[in-house]
């Protein structure tokens, strides 16, 4: 039988998975965080997102989590940030000199202070408005010098998969090329990803692999979810994601997050 009890650590990602697709967090996820601490429980959001946007969604627990934001490139524990991991102005030049022949595309260059834009599309901005609260319009995202850039992120309204990596694929090695939602893709550094942000937590925290629980659903969750003993593919997950967890839970819709956490506090309490 599996025991939950010895978990210490809890890592989520945000879209598809604590978050239902209108981009809330439930309620009930709320309470069963409430518990937490009595428990010796340690809450991480792991996200592509920009941390200002992980902030606004999960403001009244910000001072007891920690926030892995922009797939690994901050992370900000217990209000300080402990780790960065930046790309070079150079790949970035080849990145967004890549992606402007990239038809359809929208790029987005995502820094510590703000993210940087040089699209006015209304369509596109309505969306950007989701993921990122602090972004600024520039002529041109290479001009940008005074911000440490953590990714370059890319959208197209029908399929990152089938209408962005075919053009950028050629920039892996040198890079790391994560499809991380339907219509995202994320390029960073190499050594960028959220795995290497929760190993680094873990060793901080002094938490194992073995105490650890990991939630996912996207390609730009896999190495955090190895780095995790208990971890969960969400029923709406993706294949690769499918393949690599070692449980599955319900749907993101359907709070399939919570319903593990539930079952994880009840152990505690039977321990």
């Amino acid at each position: 039988m599996l025991d939950l009890s010895k978990v210490k650590m809890v890592v989520t990602d945000m879209d598809g998975t604590l978050l239902n697709d209108w981009g809330e967090v439930s309620p009930e996820f709320f309470r069963l965080f409430a518990q937490f601490k009595k428990h010796g429980i340690h809450f991480v959001a792991a996200s592509g997102r920009q941390y200002f946007s992980m902030l606004d969604k999960l403001y009244i627990i910000k001072d007891d989590i920690t926030i892995v934001a922009e797939n690994g490139g901050m992370t900000n524990h217990n209000g300080e940030t402990i780790s960065t991991s930046t790309i070079a102005q150079k790949q970035i030049n080849r990145i967004i000199d890549t992606l402007r022949k990239t038809p359809d595309t929208y790029s987005v260059l995502c820094g510590k202070k703000s993210a940087y834009i040089e699209t006015t599309d209304e369509k596109f901005i309505e969306i950007l408005k989701e993921y990122y609260t602090h972004f600024e319009y520039v002529k041109d995202l290479k001009s940008v010098k005074n911000d440490a850039i953590f990714k370059v992120a890319t959208y197209h309204f029908e399929s990152s998969l089938t209408h962005i990596y075919p053009h950028i694929h050629h920039l892996e090695g040198e890079n790391l090329v994560k499809i991380s939602g339907e219509n995202w893709l994320d390029i960073s550094s190499p050594t960028t990803n959220k795995g290497a942000a929760i190993k680094h937590l873990q060793k901080l925290l002094n938490i194992s692999k073995e105490e650890t629980m990991a939630f996912g659903d996207y390609n730009n969750d896999i190495e955090m979810l190895e780095q995790a003993s208990f971890s969960y593919a969400m029923e709406n997950a993706c294949e690769d994601v499918l393949k690599v967890a070692k449980f599955k839970t319900k749907s993101n819709n359907d709070n399939g997050v919570e319903f593990i956490l539930d079952k994880l506090i009840k152990a505690k309490e039977l321990a």
